[in-house]
């Protein structure tokens, strides 16, 4: 029997491979450790300039304009299987949060931070698109919306 070693050759492309899947390994972690923050520390400012969602990247001013404030309501996300988000999108879920874009399955496009599934507000808005938020307090937080709608309309 006779053993012959592998011929040497270049170890580039494995280390830079090895560099790619460390980077990569390295941002989702960053992800996912944000979402588990924003999970805890998540805002939602209601003024009459707006819906201020702050968190995480999906954060962002949803102008008072924009929201369709007489529409919105409070939703069980676990009695109301239009408004569960499919897979595929561009959103975080992990266990007890889900935050960012998901196409629902009612085919609408929302923008979820939810904690609690049971006691969600879904503000609709003329951009095409849903708000879906879990507040500590529903009702409170859609009285702030429909105060700051009327004070924004008076302006």
């Amino acid at each position: 029997m006779q053993e012959f070693p592998i011929a040497e050759g270049s170890v580039r492309g494995i280390w830079l491979l090895a560099a790619v899947m460390a980077l990569a390994s390295g941002t989702v972690t960053a992800l996912f450790a944000t979402s588990a923050v924003a999970a805890r520390t998540a805002r939602f400012e209601v003024s009459p300039e707006g819906l201020r969602l702050r968190g995480d990247l999906y954060g962002r001013l949803i102008p008072a304009a924009e929201l369709r404030v007489d529409e919105a309501r409070r939703v069980d996300l676990n009695a109301t299987p239009g408004l569960i988000p499919r897979t595929g999108a561009r959103g975080m879920t992990l266990p007890g949060y889900q935050a960012g874009w998901f196409r629902l399955k009612n085919g609408e496009k929302a923008l979820f931070y939810v904690t609690d599934r049971s006691r969600a507000v879904c503000v609709p808005t003329t951009a095409g698109y849903s708000v879906v938020v879990s507040p500590a307090d529903p009702e409170g937080f859609l009285e702030a919306l429909r105060s700051a709608g009327r004070v924004s309309k008076v302006s």
